[in-house]
């Protein structure tokens, strides 16, 4: 009985210490974005939209930031997703189950886990120097998608492996191939998951920094980019170069940048909840 009691008294105390430190990180959250808020909110208008950088920081913009980051989505989109659909449905559907297989699967949960900067060395050493992008979008984008990619493949294979082996029997039953069977009936019942996997992949992505500074990515660049080959910057790297500044203006500035790319974030978040809801009531329907 004593025994009892003193794990129960465990439970307890651990549960008040996790509520505890919840309201905390919630309180410190808050205090956080709150600042953010008071300081960015005045800052943010058209112009500050729509405005090259500027040396001066009533002047500056973020015009190039926005679409170097809107450029790098975009590629980092069309390079990583469906690598990472089709490994994951693979690896799942298609992939023996032995050791080698276990052993693949084990380092790509790994690489999950990287920290991003070694990504970073990674993509300076094959897309800048041996590709020769030099510090392109395009070198930017592959390095994000390296990134991201055991994300995507780890969020598809979950996303599959909820699906019931009923739903597979019962395709099969009606004589349709494994193919048709994925593409019909698996795929559909998994694409909620799979869209969750990939919108929160490429939230991490878009908040990168240490990965694009390693490339090459330019804190000033005076001009939109216009294919991908060019130079570019994005938001993180210039909320970097502006906090950086003594400057209280410029401070002011990193603020508005940073309720932007948290706009962009939540944006990001809300469509992937949207998407996984809507895409659960046609599956139940």
């Amino acid at each position: 009985m004593n025994k009892i009691r003193a794990n129960r008294l465990k439970d307890t105390a651990f549960k008040y210490v996790g509520i505890l430190a919840t309201l905390f990180g919630i309180i410190m959250l808050l205090i956080f974005i709150g600042n953010i808020l008071t300081e960015g909110l005045r800052r943010i208008d058209w112009d500050f939209l729509t405005n090259l950088p500027s040396r001066k920081a009533s002047k500056a913009g973020i015009l190039t930031a926005w679409t170097g980051t809107a450029w790098i989505l975009g590629l980092t989109s069309v390079i990583a997703i469906p690598v990472g659909v089709a490994a994951g449905i693979f690896l799942q559907e298609y992939g023996k189950k032995n050791r080698f297989a276990r052993i693949v699967e084990l380092n790509i949960a790994n690489l999950a886990g990287v920290p991003s900067i070694i990504y970073g060395l990674l993509g300076l050493e094959i897309f800048v120097r041996v590709l020769q992008f030099g510090g392109s979008l395009l070198a930017g984008a592959f390095t994000l998608a390296l990134l991201i990619l055991p994300i995507i493949i780890v969020a598809t294979r979950e996303a599959l492996k909820a699906v019931p082996n009923s739903l597979r029997e019962a395709s099969f039953g009606m004589g349709a191939t494994k193919w048709q069977t994925i593409w019909y009936q698996v795929l559909p019942a998994a694409t909620g998951g799979i869209l969750t996997g990939i919108i929160l992949a490429l939230s991490r992505a878009v908040g990168e920094t240490a990965p694009l500074i390693v490339i090459g990515a330019l804190a000033y660049v005076p001009f939109v980019a216009d294919s991908p080959l060019d130079e570019f910057t994005v938001l993180p790297i210039q909320i970097f170069n502006w906090v950086s500044r003594p400057q209280e203006e410029f401070l002011v500035n990193g603020a508005a940048a940073i309720i932007i790319l948290l706009i962009i974030t939540f944006v990001m978040n809300g469509i992937a909840v949207y998407l996984r809801n809507k895409w659960q009531k046609k599956i139940s329907w």
